[in-house]
């Protein structure tokens, strides 16, 4: 522990950033890519300055220049991207595939983790249009990683507290109301929440751990598998009041998303699979595969409760 080099791709993204702490303080030597095209971005030169300060080391390079993406690269035995998947389509895709060609150059690394950390992929072939494109996208650098050879871990983290919990599972809300909550069809279907700053540490776990290689590694803890029910009812509880409740039906969340823009559509598709069709955990693990809560037991994650609390 503590010997690996690490190179944090997206590290002044939402996820990037905890990454590069949770390495810090696993001891890891941690490499941060300082992009050229930043710009006059003023906040990211701060957070990246402060995780200099921090130990971090910055490394210049462009995703416009080959040989400086491979020279990053040689540095480390570890790369980490968390670039954002805001980039929808062709510009995210074409970022990735232009970091597994400069990591096919570089032989010493060990381990790829590439930007999923969303529903694992290989599950939603039958995902709907528009949607589905994310999970399109994310095969075709599995498919690129895996014929370069190139030894990886792919984590699959589920929810994302911060965007689930803080809105109570609906879309566009990301503070709790404390009047009113709209369910998603009967509010039944069992999701998986797990703290931004978890996701980084098991992520850190799983690097230089052989039992993680050439796996996908599902972040699971056992307390944070609920329904939309479940969570409305940890939130009254926190706030000893009872919210009023509607529903929306899958048809009328359906004839309300085609009336949104492209982007909206696509995160409003990844909603419908998770809420209404319970695709996060609707299915056992297996074989070639591994449960983060299972391999770490050590490390203490945060229930929903107690991420609530922050917003009582």
């Amino acid at each position: 522990m503590g010997k690996n080099k690490v190179l944090i791709i997206g590290g002044t993204g939402y996820l990037g950033k905890r990454l590069v702490r949770a390495s810090l303080r696993s001891g890891y030597q941690t490499y941060v890519l300082q992009r050229q095209e930043m710009g006059v971005d003023i906040e990211k030169v701060e957070l990246l300055l402060s995780f200099k300060r921090e130990g971090a080391h910055l490394v210049c390079a462009s995703f416009n220049d080959h040989n400086s993406l491979v020279e990053a690269v040689k540095l480390v035995d570890v790369v980490i991207s968390a670039i954002s998947g805001v980039h929808i389509r062709s510009h995210h895709i074409l970022l990735q595939l232009k970091l597994v060609h400069a990591i096919k150059e570089a032989p010493n690394v060990k381990r790829f983790l590439p930007s999923e950390f969303g529903t694992d992929p290989a599950r939603m072939k039958n995902a709907m249009e528009p949607g589905r494109v994310t999970f399109d996208d994310k095969m075709v650098v599995r498919k690129a990683i895996e014929e370069a050879k190139i030894p990886f871990t792919y984590i699959s983290a589920n929810c994302f507290a911060g965007y689930f919990l803080g809105g109570l599972c609906q879309p566009g809300f990301i503070l709790p109301s404390k009047h009113h909550v709209s369910l998603l069809g009967d509010g039944n279907k069992k999701a998986i929440y797990v703290d931004e700053d978890d996701i980084a540490m098991y992520t850190m776990n799983t690097i230089d751990d052989p039992r993680t290689l050439n796996k996908t590694v599902y972040i699971r803890p056992p307390k944070n598998i609920l329904s939309q029910r479940e969570v409305v009812e940890i939130w009254e509880k926190l706030i000893g009041k009872e919210l009023a409740k509607s529903s929306i039906s899958d048809q009328e969340f359906l004839a309300n998303m085609k009336g949104q823009g492209y982007a909206e559509q696509v995160g409003l598709t990844h909603y419908y699979h998770v809420c209404f069709e319970g695709c996060l955990a609707n299915f056992e693990i297996g074989d070639g595969a591994e449960e983060a809560c299972r391999l770490y037991p050590e490390v203490s994650y945060t229930s929903v409760e107690e991420y609530m609390k922050r917003y009582v």
